[in-house]
């Protein structure tokens, strides 16, 4: 058998699709904000420990689904991790009070954490090879459907209120069909992908204590861009709210807008990485990204919106470089690099949140907002990253 097998769309496109019903219904939590402040009268501290509560499961749990699955690959964990979406859906529709709404938010990121490590190494099985590209078309589902769970939330949840989340689950449903096939396709065809694409490749390619240097790195990379992006998801319907007295209806299409960016940047980061190098796209982001943050804060609500669309298109591209460099860099621990940087995004973005949260209420949220303007400077510690001849190449990553 070839050691290098052609890329399967219809699984890189059933996994995407996936991703996108997935951060659809996990989409809901930061767009119904609004609404679930007012309904349980709740602080600015209070909605960041909710996003806490979902990201805090996801960060612990995501490491060791991946390393399981490393050791034991589970081509059916996928269906059986969208179950607890679907049960945390309904558990959010009827939440009669703050406790129950911190433990819905929980059970939906335990879904989160299944779904995630296991999702993308599916993607690196199916990619061909174009890893950069596979894990773009994975992770542009997810941004879609992040961008789109405010726009149904606009249109709905705010419409009916908090029972129609339960409308959802039927999402969750269609998802566990999908994901049922994918995992039949996982076992028959993509365990042996594994063997072949893995082979003599456990260990890395270069010194311990560059691939520590290089890890610790990019988790301040994740670190960075993740919590200015969850600032700017959880926060942002509120600082348009407070700072230029839109309605709700109209911050949530702003923060559609600013998700679809997330969305673009994705696409483009993956194969401009297989072409041009993920070292390349990783600097691009930083440097790009920083001038627009720092005015932002500062300008009126139409260039608010302009400059939210840019900075998201350009941070976004560095995330599929960012997880295929690491998988490069540990090739044959796919999983336990995806459930890390995925869980580590989670639980990074997750208590960032709280503490913008806190915060906003001991100053204002106009002060978060400049806080997080400065953040993407830290992104220039990636000029401690390997070179591009220190790494696997992507000819040698396929077997």
């Amino acid at each position: 058998m070839p050691a290098v097998e052609s890329t399967t769309f219809a699984v890189l496109l059933s996994i995407s699709f996936c991703h996108l019903l997935n951060d659809m219904m996990q989409a809901l939590l930061p767009a119904i904000y609004p609404t679930l402040k007012e309904q349980f009268h709740l602080s600015f501290a209070q909605v960041g420990f909710v996003t806490l509560a979902f990201q805090f499961t996801a960060s612990l749990l995501q490491p060791a689904v991946g390393i399981l699955a490393d050791k034991r690959p589970m081509p059916y964990s996928l269906p059986g991790g969208m179950v607890f979406t679907l049960f945390g859906l309904l558990l959010l529709s009827i939440a009669p009070n703050y406790a129950v709404l911190l433990v819905s938010a929980s059970i939906i990121g335990m879904g989160s954490a299944v779904f995630h490590p296991e999702s993308s190494r599916v993607a690196r099985m199916a990619s061909g090879g174009q890893h950069g590209l596979a894990q773009s078309l994975f992770q542009v589902g997810g941004n879609i459907g992040s961008a789109l769970g405010p726009l149904t939330a606009a249109m709905v949840v705010a419409t009916w209120g908090q029972s129609s989340i339960a409308w959802y689950s039927s999402i969750a449903l269609v998802a566990i069909l999908i994901l049922w096939n994918v995992g039949v396709w996982y076992r028959d065809h993509g365990l042996r992908r594994i063997a072949v694409a893995y082979q003599g490749l456990a260990l890395s390619a270069i010194p311990r204590n560059q691939l520590i240097r290089a890890f610790a790195v990019l988790i301040v990379l994740i670190f960075t861009k993740y919590l200015y992006l969850t600032g700017i998801t959880s926060y942002y319907t509120f600082y348009l709210i407070h700072r230029f007295h839109v309605s709700v209806e109209v911050a949530q299409l702003h923060l559609f807008v600013f998700l679809a960016a997330i969305a673009i940047g994705t696409m483009i980061g993956g194969p401009l990485g297989d072409r041009i190098g993920r070292r390349t796209v990783i600097w691009f982001s930083i440097l790009g990204a920083l001038p627009f943050t720092l005015i932002m804060p500062y300008v009126n609500l139409f260039w608010t919106g302009v400059l939210s669309f840019i900075i998201g298109c350009i941070i976004a591209s560095a995330f599929p470089a960012i997880v295929v460099f690491g998988q490069e860099l540990l090739p044959g621990r796919v999983g336990m690099v995806s459930g890390a940087f995925f869980g580590f995004a989670f639980g990074m973005g997750g208590l960032g949140a709280a503490i913008l949260g806190k915060l906003a209420d001991m100053t204002n949220i106009e002060f978060v907002y400049r806080v997080c303007a400065v953040l993407p400077v830290l992104g220039v510690l990636a000029v401690f990253l390997p070179k591009a001849n220190g790494m696997p190449t992507p000819a040698t990553s396929k077997g």
